[in-house]
């Protein structure tokens, strides 16, 4: 059977700790891997008043490149008109404590979006932010300021169903990045619990809110992970459950892009995004 292969989560040269591939490069590669749209999803600028812990604080976009972001999607989405489906999206971050300023960002540039995801990567534990994915040693680090490596994966699954549940006004991102981020490095810092209960709750809330979910092959060719976000059982579960899926190669280079789609279990129940507009 010939699928019709919709990348959804895709960085761009403006992503700080990804590779300078050009727009016309990702396009052009998914042309020639049989990818029929993609939607470039890069990191949108941080709030301002929050502090990148990473040690180059290179997390999201840098707000002075924001509009020429814009530009330059635009550009490859009318260049590629009739060849690829190209959207112009963000990977929004949510932060807990920063509600206010993600809501008024999205209402200010949220209806220029033709689609985004929503996605967890810093955890805040007292009253600081470690950003969960950046290695395995930070994810160590909050396992010792947790207590345990199960402590920051509630913490981690705590969030994101807070993330779902806010009210981040009328362009809130109607996609859910990588539920399953805290097992990344799941084979270096393993775990004895499944998170049934905390996982059940995410796609119930995810299936009544009718958002989508991000089936991200990123972790498939994570060395310590060799994964999706999330895994087959979860997988299982949200196709019980009605949620849409959407695949992602997450890709920061345009080699990336189909990373882990042919791990992916029910490639042929992936849903394509619509576009909004031309």
């Amino acid at each position: 059977m010939f699928l019709k292969i919709y990348d959804g989560h895709v960085h761009t040269p403006y992503c700080p700790h990804g590779t300078k591939d050009t727009f016309f490069k990702y396009c052009q590669q998914a042309i020639d891997n049989n990818i029929t749209g993609i939607t470039f999803t890069e990191h949108a600028p941080l709030p301002r008043s929050f502090t990148d812990p990473t040690p180059l604080q290179d997390s999201g976009m840098d707000w002075k490149y924001l509009t020429s972001y814009f530009e330059e999607v635009i550009h490859v989405k009318k260049e590629f008109k009739g060849h690829l489906d190209v959207n112009l999206g963000l990977e929004v971050d949510f932060i807990e404590g920063f509600e206010k300023e993600t809501t008024e960002f999205l209402n200010e540039y949220g209806a220029l979006l033709d689609d985004s995801i929503l996605s967890v990567h810093f955890l805040k534990i007292d009253a600081n932010y470690l950003c969960l994915d950046y290695s395995p040693d930070v994810f160590k680090q909050a396992g010792d300021l947790l207590g345990s490596f199960e402590a920051v994966y509630r913490k981690y699954f705590e969030t994101v169903l807070s993330s779902i549940q806010a009210n981040l006004g009328k362009y809130k991102p109607k996609r859910i990045g990588h539920i399953t981020l805290a097992r990344k490095f799941h084979k270096k810092h393993p775990v004895s619990a499944d998170y049934t209960t905390e996982i059940s709750n995410i796609l119930m809330e995810i299936r009544n809110k009718g958002y989508e979910l991000d089936y991200n092959g990123a972790g498939c060719v994570k060395p310590l992970c060799k994964e999706p976000y999330p895994y087959n059982e979860v997988i299982n579960e949200a196709i019980k459950l009605g949620i849409p899926l959407v695949y992602g190669s997450d890709a920061h280079q345009a080699s990336a892009l189909l990373s882990g789609f042919e791990s992916l279990t029910h490639r042929e129940l992936l849903k394509k995004p619509l576009l909004l507009r031309d």
